[in-house]
């Protein structure tokens, strides 16, 4: 279970994602049926201010004693440094040694390498990063290209925002989707942009740049059990058919097929947690026509069957 949450923190804590780490697990909300956490930030010495380095001070209540029976430690993110506290990488690796689970967000996986927690496993941090990771830690397995990690009991995610699809994964993985789902709506984000369970590496989801497309792209979200032709679409966007593509390519990161098959799993992941639809309904109402193919896209995309997937992480019955 998920009790007791550690944060820690150092000289160079970055004020945003350590604020995104007390904003899923240090605010009561229990009102809204999310079990309550003891959730402590924890410095090498309690009660002594830490730079953060945007002109503000933070100071931890705990020590690093307090590491000591989380269910799970978190780093922030931090400057990267050439060398951290040892007291802290000792404590880090005490808190892995007893099978306590480690998150990361963004750089705060260098502490994380620093104690000697990376070689073997597989982990993400900022693509800006990447290549930095990679050559300190060279026996880590740094893939730069996802939103986060999920190698069992460490979980590193890329940067800023990415922290709460990690933090939020990390709630559904042990508390189930109902939890992380209150805890999302609170916080006015997705649930989760692209899920899996351990296996299961993070996909970005491809995120619009500009504004020429948005209500193009809205109105597919909204018929997204229709077949959408690329002439047809870019009629509607009153472009040349060779103009939408490279203008849908450029706003999306991908095509317009599989920007809709994406949608589509995405859709279809939400109707398996919140209904009790059968594979073959899901499928007709997420405009894949067919449990086989909503099969074969679910699969591609998240990384396990449909029925797997409800078994898992279903919020009803």
């Amino acid at each position: 279970m998920l009790r007791t949450i550690a944060v820690v923190i150092m000289d160079g804590v970055a004020p945003f994602e350590l604020g995104l780490l007390c904003e899923v697990f240090g605010i009561d909300r229990t009102d809204d049926g999310v079990p309550p956490f003891d959730f402590r930030v924890c410095g090498e010495r309690a009660g002594e201010p830490l730079r953060t380095g945007v002109g503000m001070l933070v100071t931890p209540e705990y020590g690093l004693d307090a590491l000591v029976h989380a269910d799970l430690v978190a780093v922030p993110a931090h400057a990267i440094a050439d060398d951290y506290p040892p007291a802290v990488l000792a404590a880090l690796r005490a808190a892995a040694d007893r099978g306590g689970t480690l998150v990361s967000v963004c750089s705060g996986v260098f502490v994380l390498g620093a104690a000697g927690l990376l070689d073997g496993r597989a982990c993400t941090t900022h693509w800006r990063h990447a290549g930095e990771l990679a050559r300190r830690f060279p026996e880590a397995r740094v893939d730069p290209d996802v939103l986060f990690v999920d190698d069992g009991t460490m979980v590193t995610s890329a940067g800023t925002a990415s922290g709460i699809d990690a933090c939020l994964h990390v709630v559904r993985r042990e508390l189930g989707s109902g939890v992380a789902n209150a805890i999302a709506r609170r916080m006015v984000v997705a649930p989760q942009r692209e899920g899996g369970q351990r296996q299961f590496v993070e996909l970005a989801i491809p995120e619009c740049t500009g504004d020429s497309l948005q209500p193009l792209l809205a109105w597919m979200l909204e018929h997204l059990d229709t077949e959408h032709s690329v002439a047809d679409l870019a009629h509607r966007a009153m472009l040349s058919e060779r103009t939408f593509a490279r203008r849908f390519a450029a706003e999306t990161g991908t095509t317009p097929g599989r920007w809709m098959a994406l949608q589509r799993v995405l859709h279809a992941r939400r109707l398996l947690e919140e209904t009790q639809l059968s594979v073959e309904e899901v499928a007709h109402v997420c405009g894949f026509g067919t449990a086989a193919l909503l099969r074969h896209h679910f699969n591609r995309i998240v990384g396990v069957a449909p029925k797997d997937y409800r078994r898992s992480f279903a919020s009803v019955p």
